[in-house]
């Protein structure tokens, strides 16, 4: 009996022992299991980070496997152009290979100089010695055997004119003076109209910046002037350019069709907007602080009721009341070459830019005939109307956009004096790019607002084929 109870005593005992052990590794299971619990709650948090990271990489590098957008197919600028984009654009043109030869063109009118009648100076070249023997034969006949003519310039001397004021007193005792009266503190020694011409000339036409036309009047010239003089007759040029320029504003004002574009100009350390206004003759560039549609309002007004305007699809334009639009369809044509590099296998981009190319083809076979733009329309609505879902987006969103502005894709058909393209727009406004590129930035808003006006000018003269420094002398 007293063995029994020893032995239940003994087995409560490791029962006991058992249970602790049991506990202790219960506990330690529990504290891994924690553990564990902590690993994968970081490792989630890490893998989220890790996918999140990886789809910002991917959407980074997709622009790496879609085709470079250039000046060829989209509308990023040359200036903006990677090297070797700048590089296949100059060494490959856009044009399509025709059947046509190399060369000047059956029927083409040559050019060469022509000598004249009357040379300013006559030079004989004749031996004085026998090349063979040595024998002096100065005083034997010579034969003309040919001639040529050499065109140069003089050396450039500039010539100093004295004006003396004279003054006469009438015996009614009045003083008679046909000038002027001196300013007080002025100079007596002035630039005369042709000095004040060439520097407009090369500084705005040529954008030859201050520095270097001080450098150039010096060595060319031997004219000592300052780029503080070299600023004050431009801004002068401007002062009398005003009335020339307000002529050319009313009679953008008063014509059919205009082409408009805007582009961004730095000036005095800020971004503004140049602006355009062109015609076939007359070409108007203004400086504005924004791109939207109030800044045509303020220059037209009510003018642009009668206007049909020849613009890109940028939206400022859209909001205006035009009499009528036509958007432009190099514009298009680029964005359609950029979707057919994007993907090659698809039609839908090749359909529309053959369409709009044969509208332009039959356009230049036709220049004066009035077309119907309805059989175009129709062919445009049908590939409109195609669903490209299995597409990319880029697709869609310029099918949505030419569905917002397709009345204005055809006018060009219905009207013969409407081009269709704005790509005169976009030369007028070259020569502000040409400038920043060359000075970097306007660094006042007088000087922005003189290289636009003298520009405008400029561009008037040379599209009425004269010159456009004739067309800045006048205004002395």
């Amino acid at each position: 009996m007293d063995e029994q109870v020893t032995d239940i005593s003994q087995t409560l005992k490791e029962l006991a022992n058992d249970l602790k052990a049991m506990r202790q590794t219960v506990d330690s299971q529990h504290t891994e299991i924690c553990q564990l619990n902590r690993t994968v709650q970081a490792q989630s948090k890490e893998i989220k980070t890790l996918k999140k990271e990886n789809t910002e990489l991917r959407t980074r590098l997709s622009k790496y496997e879609e085709p470079p957008k250039d000046s060829t197919n989209s509308s990023t600028p040359p200036s903006k152009e990677s090297m070797k984009s700048e590089v296949l654009r100059r060494t490959k043109s856009l044009r399509e290979t025709s059947d046509k030869p190399i060369g000047g063109q059956l029927g083409h009118e040559g050019h060469t100089r022509e000598m004249v009648d009357a040379p300013d100076e006559v030079i004989e070249h004749s031996s004085h010695y026998c090349q063979d023997c040595g024998k002096d034969i100065s005083g034997l006949e010579a034969t003309l055997e040919y001639i040529t003519q050499e065109i140069d310039i003089p050396a450039i001397v500039p010539s100093i004119s004295e004006h003396r004021h004279l003054a006469k007193v009438c015996s009614c005792g009045f003083h008679n003076r046909p000038y002027a009266p001196k300013k007080r503190g002025g100079n007596d020694i002035t630039f005369g109209k042709n000095i004040q011409a060439l520097v407009t000339y090369l500084n705005v036409v040529q954008c030859v910046p201050y520095e270097r036309l001080q450098s150039l009047l010096k060595t060319i010239f031997n004219i000592e002037m300052s780029q503080g003089t070299i600023s004050n007759i431009i801004q002068s040029t401007r002062k009398k350019a005003m009335p020339a320029i307000e002529l050319i504003k009313d009679h953008i004002c008063q014509s059919p069709v205009v082409g408009f574009d805007e582009s961004g100009c730095y000036c005095n350390g800020r971004l503004d907007w140049s602006w355009i206004a062109q015609t076939t003759y007359y070409t108007f560039v203004f400086r504005a602080s924004g791109r939207a549609g109030k800044v045509l309002e303020g220059q037209f007004g009510d003018a642009l009721k009668k206007i049909t305007a020849v613009t890109d699809r940028h939206a400022a334009y859209f909001v205006l009341d035009f009499k009528d639009h036509q958007i432009c369809l190099a514009h298009i044509l680029r964005e359609l070459q950029y979707l057919n590099e994007l993907d090659s296998n698809q039609n839908w981009a090749r359909n529309v830019q053959e369409l709009l190319k044969e509208a332009i083809h039959e356009r230049n076979q036709n220049p004066s005939t009035k077309m119907d733009t309805s059989p175009w329309l129709t062919r445009l609505d049908n590939l409109l109307k195609l669903s490209l879902g299995h597409l990319k987006e880029d697709f869609d969103r310029l099918r949505k956009g030419l569905i917002k502005c397709k009345d204005y894709i055809f006018n060009f058909l219905e009207n013969p004096d409407i081009p269709s393209t704005n790509n005169a727009s976009e030369r007028g406004i070259r020569k502000l790019k040409i400038k920043q590129k060359i000075s970097g930035t306007f660094r006042s808003d007088k000087g922005a607002d003189a290289f636009m006006a003298v520009h405008s000018i400029a561009d008037t003269a040379w599209k009425n084929k004269q010159s456009p420094f004739e067309a800045i002398l006048a205004l002395y």
